[in-house]
């Protein structure tokens, strides 16, 4: 088993990353390294699949405190404000008070639910993150972002509570469908895209490794994406600036979830659509060049990740979801673009027959 810490260094306070390989994935006698982040009381939330392989060992590392289990139901379209109330009724029935802490053991729904229900359950409580998949440990495990879905919209309900801590073991990564760890591969090339060019190529040279599961290789990885979303996430917690660059491709993705259906694709898979698209229209305005383009997708694909929209959606209907983006303004809607492969900007003022163009090219199938 291995250990290594990255720390989230924010205005008011800090939490860390805590890679421990092989602390859940090989049930090994693990460090008890949540002592410090949890109350006197814990409830875990998880889903069925996941606490069968991974809520004994790290019930193990809870010993001494009491410790409650609530799952729920697997998949994107479980994240609603149903669950959210089952969760709160699950803690007030088990006697859980302000002193309890939440745990989230999963995905990035588990870990968007709990954290939610932590934000407000007693006006807040503290919760920790332990993430299971890819997409999960890179993005949604850090950073305070929390919600529910509605119908009309991912992740519109919600509220910023930061984790006490993230703990990783990259080995958990191996009980995952292949299909969900392409998606987390998104977010990954993503981080790339926006931030640091040379992460790009390193990605390039270690695909093959990356696609083995090679377990060296994906700790680098985990760390890279999580330092790169840190100081982000540090230079501006609420969204106000320059944390929005961290939705490359996601006003396309979060449209192509609503219309194609939560759970029909993965949200790794929209959001590898959308960042194609995002990169087209950055090139149809003349800031990146068209091989650049051609250079995103092709290493999407080698991660196994879609480039285009397989469902018949009309652009007309396409605009109309980008327009619910909870990122759009009082002004209209906010584009992520690239400036060059590593560097991304905020864009509101772009052509929009640039936009149509590229969503009919996108959306043909």
């Amino acid at each position: 088993m291995t250990a290594d810490t990255t720390w989230v260094e924010l205005p008011d306070s800090r939490y860390p990353i805590l890679f421990e390989t092989g602390s859940l994935s090989h049930r090994e006698s693990a460090p008890n390294r949540l002592d410090e982040f949890v109350g006197e009381s814990v409830l875990i939330v998880s889903n069925q699949t996941i606490a069968d392989r991974y809520a004994a060992p790290l019930i193990d590392m809870l010993s001494g405190l009491k410790v409650d289990l609530h799952l729920i139901p697997e998949g994107e379209a479980h994240k609603t404000l149903g669950e959210l109330e089952r969760i709160i009724e699950t803690l007030l029935r088990a006697g859980h008070t302000r002193e309890t802490s939440l745990i989230a053991l999963g995905g990035g729904v588990v870990g968007d639910m709990t954290g939610f229900a932590a934000a407000i359950y007693q006006r807040g409580v503290p919760f920790v993150q332990i993430p299971t998949t890819l997409l999960a440990q890179v993005d949604s495990s850090v950073g305070g972002k929390t919600a529910v879905n509605h119908l009309l919209g991912k992740n519109m309900i919600g509220a910023f509570h930061q984790p006490e801590a993230v703990l990783i073991d990259v080995g958990v990564l191996r009980s995952l469908p292949a299909k969900e760890f392409a998606a987390g591969m998104a977010e990954v090339v993503k981080h790339a895209l926006l931030a640091d060019a040379d992460y790009l190529t390193w990605l390039e040279a270690h695909i093959e490794a990356i696609n083995a599961l090679d377990n060296t290789v994906l700790t680098e990885m985990v760390r890279k994406s999580c330092e790169i979303k840190s100081r982000i996430v540090a230079a501006d917690e609420k969204e106000k600036g320059q944390r929005a660059l961290l939705n490359l491709g996601h006003t396309f993705g979060h449209a192509i979830e609503t219309l194609v259906g939560y759970g029909e694709i993965l949200h790794g898979e929209a959001v590898a659509i959308g960042t194609v698209m995002a990169a087209t229209l950055s090139s149809r305005h003349g800031l990146i060049e068209a091989d650049a383009v051609t250079r995103v997708e092709s290493l999407l694909k080698a991660f196994n990740l879609p480039t285009r929209v397989q469902q018949p959606i009309s652009v007309d209907t396409f605009l109309t979801a980008m327009g619910r983006d909870k990122k759009a303004t009082a002004k209209g809607l906010r584009l992520i673009l690239l400036k060059a492969l590593g560097e991304a900007v905020v864009v509101s003022e772009f052509d929009e027959q640039h936009l149509i163009a590229v969503l009919g090219e996108s959306l043909s199938g």
